[in-house]
């Protein structure tokens, strides 16, 4: 099986163009003030529409309040949303039906412990996303550039995707190593926080492409 790539905290048409021309599954909208990726709703309604049709959104959210939700599903429109806060399943429900929206769940991951966390949102989020746990004094929940021992997904139950400190260099072995069945960049594509580079996203979906899953190098 192919692994799916997501490009996240998409700022610009031209990054939006390299990573759907490259074969990029996925994009990232984020909406996180903190964030040098944040967008305002009208730059994401541009690139959504933009995107629509060539490669699927996914609006990322940190603890949102239903005021934001229901501005992103109405102004954005897009495929999943991606909450990457503290929402706990009953919240992560309660906007799936808010929206009618899939949902994908970030869980923060630092030592194997951590990864148990993600069966309380099994049949609930549609997709869980491993990513590494920012330290306390760290203001952003994703995008900051560090990995995580990816060994303690070994007790993960597919399928599930993958994040945090991703780059072209280290991927194929992720996927190798973990079998996620999608891999999310962010930093990993930037010559400056929030500022990709078209060739690093073309090199990293490259990259990624070219990786042999264990289920596959087994056979």
């Amino acid at each position: 099986m192919t692994v799916k790539v997501k490009i996240c905290g998409v700022r610009t048409p031209a990054i939006l163009d390299a990573a759907a021309s490259a074969g990029a599954d996925l994009v990232g909208l984020v909406f996180f003030a903190k964030s040098p990726r944040n967008l305002s709703l009208e730059e994401a309604q541009l690139l959504a529409d933009k995107a629509r049709g060539r490669v699927g959104t996914v609006a990322v959210l940190v603890d949102p309040d239903d005021a934001l939700i229901d501005a992103v599903a109405n102004a954005v429109r897009p495929d999943f949303l991606q909450l990457h806060g503290h929402e706990t399943p009953e919240r992560v429900a309660a906007i799936k039906a808010r929206t009618g929206l899939p949902a994908i769940k970030a869980i923060p991951v630092a030592e194997p412990g951590d990864v148990s966390d993600a069966s309380a949102y099994a049949g609930i989020a549609d997709q869980i996303l491993f990513d590494a746990k920012a330290s306390p004094e760290t203001l952003l929940p994703g995008g900051n550039g560090v990995p995580f021992d990816w060994g303690v997904l070994a007790t993960a139950a597919p399928p599930f995707a993958l994040s945090g400190g991703l780059d072209a260099g280290n991927v194929a072995e992720a996927i190798r190593l973990t079998g996620a069945e999608l891999v999310d960049v962010s930093s990993g594509v930037e010559t400056a926080p929030g500022v990709k580079d078209e060739t690093l996203v073309e090199q990293f979906i490259q990259a990624a492409r070219s990786a042999v899953q264990p289920q596959a190098k087994a056979s």
